[in-house]
């Protein structure tokens, strides 16, 4: 195993010096340390993260260590190569496990807001079809035998839909703060939905979520649904002399 630090190459048994020297600052986690695809770096493999640890971070005493504390280069060219490389792989180390914790911690967060999400989310799924059929039937020629009480049945069908998507969206914030918490994530909305068990998450409108402050919701997109549907009506009303 080499290592290629600041265009000079870290041989395999100057690699070994530089494990002694970090052993007693490597996480418990660590499982596998081997060459890097790219042939420059490390890379390193950690036991599964529950997202529930303290994130990772490099210990504070790896730089007071007096066998990896800054050395300059005129004082001694051996040792500050050493020391750098260690540096930057105890650093290497230590990000990669941050990224791969801050994904479990993504999964993990999920899971404890979803909740009944999906069975809600079913639910609007059902009302705004329902809505959207009650709307076509207004196109349909037998509707003018019955258009007050088939603008009605839209209404009625426009209310459900809301409170359906209401009652998703009150789930919706918490899963929309969530992905905000972790935007470093490397794991995309519908992959960490899916890691978490809701793989239907893919489908679901959460809207967003940026520093506490919730937006473009479900209930938004609903509302200028029902606004589009109002216009119409009430124009096709009015251009027929019906009143709506």
């Amino acid at each position: 195993m080499s290592f290629h630090e600041n265009k000079t190459t870290i041989s395999a048994d100057e690699i070994r010096v530089i494990f002694e020297r970090l052993e007693p600052y490597l996480p418990s986690y660590l499982r596998k340390v081997e060459n890097h695809p790219c042939g420059y770096r490390l890379r390193f493999e950690f036991a599964p993260f529950t997202g529930c640890e303290e994130e990772p971070s490099v210990p504070g005493a790896v730089f007071e260590d007096p066998q990896l504390a800054y050395v300059w280069e005129s004082e001694n060219a051996d040792e500050h190569r050493l020391r750098r490389a260690a540096r930057t792989i105890i650093s290497d180390l230590y990000e990669d496990a941050r990224r791969a914790w801050r994904d479990a911690a993504h999964v993990a967060a999920l899971r404890k807001v979803v909740l009944d999400a999906p069975e809600r989310w079913q639910t609007y799924e059902r009302e705004a079809a329902a809505l959207e059929s009650a709307y076509a039937h207004l196109r349909t020629p037998e509707v003018a035998r019955e258009w007050p009480a088939a603008v009605s049945r839209l209404v009625d069908a426009q209310d459900r839909t809301r409170t359906a998507a209401e009652e998703f969206q009150c789930r919706a914030v918490d899963i929309a703060d969530v992905h905000d918490k972790f935007v470093h994530s490397d794991l995309s909305h519908a992959r960490a939905l899916a890691e978490a068990g809701y793989p239907g998450g893919k489908d679901w409108y959460v809207g967003f979520s940026f520093g506490g402050y919730f937006r473009d919701g479900l209930v938004e997109q609903v509302d200028r649904r029902i606004k589009e549907q109002n216009d119409h009506v009430t124009r096709v009303g009015r251009l027929a002399g019906l009143h709506t």
